[in-house]
């Protein structure tokens, strides 16, 4: 609670400062965490901060060549579930997805928050998902029939299991 008070406080003398000197508080390009720091965020399920958040971009480096480990990562949400918001995607490379679930079922996210920083914190791992479970992932996502039965093949895919989500 002090921690959050203190960067509470240190935020404001920094925002008044900036607004008495013309500045604008722009974070470093390229860091999420920065821009985090500077906005205001929602949590859903467990608690998460952005301290120690690394670029959903660097996965592959934060595994290093293991199938699992517990992370945290931060970057833009590609699409959420459209049923219930029971699920996120974030884009660790092009081309790739990555799908957030939430631990236990125990909370969901908005169903609008496409496109907004988010941090995850829980354990990614690289597996396999069945055409059955890519086509209820699609029909989640309001995808047309045409789109579900073009889904023919399993794929290989890192999933997250969060614990907490941090959305800005």
């Amino acid at each position: 609670m002090r921690y959050f008070l203190l960067t509470a406080l240190s935020l404001s003398c920094t925002l008044a400062s900036a607004q008495a000197t013309k500045t604008p508080l722009t974070p470093k390009p390229g860091t999420h965490t920065a821009l985090l720091a500077t906005t205001q965020a929602q949590t859903y399920g467990a608690p998460v901060t952005t301290t120690g958040a690394v670029p959903v971009q660097q996965l592959k480096t934060v595994l290093a060549g293991r199938d699992s480990a517990r992370v945290k990562l931060v970057g833009p949400i590609a699409d959420v579930c459209k049923a219930e918001g029971c699920w996120l995607t974030m884009q660790p490379a092009p081309g790739q997805m990555m799908r957030v679930r939430f631990k236990d079922h125990a909370f969901f996210v908005p169903k609008d928050i496409s496109g907004k920083t988010a941090v995850v914190e829980g354990v990614v791992v690289h597996e396999t998902v069945s055409v059955a479970q890519q086509r209820h992932y699609a029909e989640d996502a309001g995808k047309s029939k045409q789109e579900i039965a073009a889904i023919t093949k399993p794929v290989e895919q890192y999933n997250f299991i969060a614990d907490g989500v941090r959305v800005q």
